[in-house]
């Protein structure tokens, strides 16, 4: 019989993980909050995804049989304040599922919290400064009591800032929204969402087991991959921001960004799952971009 993904939280990352990568499963099933969803939907590389409606309160009879059926778990569906939505719901259906072989979450690095510039890798300790980090530092770990209480292993991809296809400095600078602030010793990770997809299908294929952190191999000021894209469109870059100014026009969710500095090592994700960045830097990557972009519109 042919393999059955389960993709609860169909978002940007486990589509472009589906396109590329998901061809090993048969079947695929995605979740979204969307009660008008259809059945199923085509797209994202040609497959056929089978859409459920998943509000976070309560599970249809479909979801619960295609659970049942899932060998791979992809969870990119966000905790909140009650908890993991997904495991509050489907925690019991997904315990007593029989095929489920291997779940992969998608996580965030701002579970370490502020480093001031220091490193980490996945032996610092976790120490989130705010409410989001502390939901999802609690969410890591029902999810990995979970797979330890059924014997499967939990993948925690902890993502750094995500970029790619629609969702770069490339689009924010043509449409007049990028800013570009300045705060003193303030450096970002980045990850294109390709190398996400990649880990993602690595961590199924290894059957991995434990936190794994996604981010490029540069940490840099915020300012600079806005300053590398204006080069690349020939426009000038927008004016420099103090962040204090910028910071009185942010809302709480950008500034709680802005609140954490550190330099997110991914030694591991190279050694224990054997990915090759495809874009180590914000320039091969926005460079790449710039590429599809002139294809689109030449």
């Amino acid at each position: 019989m042919s393999a059955t993904l389960l993709c609860l939280g169909l978002g940007y990352c486990a589509r472009h993980y589906a396109a590329e990568f998901a061809g090993g499963f048969g079947r695929i099933v995605g979740t979204t909050r969307d009660p008008t969803a259809g059945a199923a939907r085509s797209g994202d590389g040609g497959r056929h995804i089978d859409m459920l409606a998943f509000d976070g309160r309560t599970a249809s009879p479909a979801l619960l049989a295609a659970i049942a059926t899932a060998d791979a778990a992809l969870i990119s569906a966000a905790p909140d304040a009650r908890g993991d939505p997904v495991l509050a719901v489907l925690g019991d259906a997904l315990a007593a599922a029989p095929k489920l072989g291997a779940i992969v979450y998608l996580s965030t690095v701002g579970v370490y919290g502020d480093h001031g510039g220091g490193r980490v890798d996945e032996t610092t300790p976790v120490r989130p400064a705010g409410e989001r980090g502390r939901e999802r530092v609690a969410a890591e770990a029902a999810w990995r009591a979970l797979g330890a209480a059924r014997r499967t292993p939990v993948a925690i991809l902890r993502l750094a800032g995500i970029y790619g296809p629609g969702q770069n400095a490339l689009v924010n600078v043509r449409s007049g929204l990028a800013r570009r602030i300045v705060k003193p010793r303030q450096v970002f990770n980045r990850i294109h969402v390709a190398d996400i997809a990649q880990a993602i299908a690595a961590a199924f294929a290894r059957r991995a087991d434990g936190a794994f952190n996604l981010a490029d191999d540069e940490p840099t000021p915020p300012g600079d991959p806005i300053v590398f894209a204006a080069s690349l469109l020939g426009v000038a870059p927008p004016p420099e921001i103090p962040f204090a100014e910028a910071e009185k026009t942010m809302s709480p969710l950008a500034a709680s960004f802005y609140a954490e500095s550190k330099r997110v090592a991914n030694d591991k994700l190279k050694r224990e799952l054997g990915v090759t960045l495809r874009y180590p830097t914000y320039r091969e990557g926005l460079t790449a971009l710039h590429a599809e972009m002139l294809q689109e519109n030449p």
